[in-house]
């Protein structure tokens, strides 16, 4: 199984006065660097943000931007989705090398995820479960309070892709659900908080303080912002009978 990985770096980092969140330091690590602990799991990895945080990580990775810039998760997914594309149409680096191909699925992360790497193994092995129905178009982790973290979560190619093609220009300023809307998600239980994320100078102390001591995250019983925006009601787009 193929997966592609898209890191989404380009929000505006309110919470943290306006700090580039990629650059922001985490146990001593950026969290780009840290969230690009999970490119192991992937072909092609894909960075969508500013060129201003290209210094907050130097791993060999592409980047893109959504335009305008701002125009949140599902713009920034979009962007991502395209630059994948452009990559697998490239051609082979070689000419032994195998004929490019779009990757089975799409592994979809916020840059501010401190241990994002754990939530990769979480999610990858469930993906490439034999057991895993092809109805179900993609998984994402859950918190201990039962709150989707959509981008902490991994998609079949084909569904996503048609699903941004859909929104078109309204992808820009889109919510995570109005994206899913279409697709049948798995939700995986989440009790370490892999998942956890980073919004506040609270957080950054807390989780440097976790990583630090090599503790398992400890997890927020409030939901975060990103989590507000991207799941503002209960309910969850077409959740599967077994979530």
């Amino acid at each position: 199984m193929s997966v592609d990985l898209i890191v989404l770096a380009g929000g505006r980092g309110n919470r943290l006065g306006g700090a580039l969140k990629p650059a922001v330091e985490v146990a001593g690590r950026t969290l780009l660097s840290r969230v690009l602990d999970a490119r192991g799991f992937a072909r092609h990895v894909v960075v969508v943000g500013p060129d201003a945080a290209r210094t907050a990580d130097t791993a060999p990775v592409t980047w893109t931007l959504e335009d305008p810039p701002f125009g949140g998760p599902v713009a920034g997914i979009a962007a991502g989705l395209t630059a994948l594309g452009r990559l697998a149409a490239a051609g082979p680096v070689s000419e032994t090398a195998a004929a490019p191909s779009a990757a089975e699925w799409v592994l979809v992360l916020a840059c501010d995820l401190p241990w994002a790497a754990d939530a990769a193994r979480l999610l990858v092995p469930a993906a490439t479960d034999p057991g895993l129905p092809a109805s179900v178009h993609g998984l994402h982790l859950t918190d201990e309070g039962g709150r989707a973290q959509w981008l902490a979560g991994i998609y079949r190619l084909a569904p996503l892709r048609a699903a941004a093609h859909r929104l078109g220009a309204g992808a820009h300023g889109a919510s995570m659900r109005d994206l899913l809307a279409p697709l049948t998600l798995h939700g995986l239980p989440d009790p370490a908080g892999a998942g956890s994320d980073v919004d506040t100078w609270q957080d950054v102390e807390r989780s440097s303080l976790l990583l630090l001591t090599a503790t398992a995250p400890i997890v927020s019983t409030e939901p975060s912002d990103r989590t507000q925006r991207q799941n503002p009601a209960p309910s969850n787009p077409k959740r599967s009978e077994t979530e």
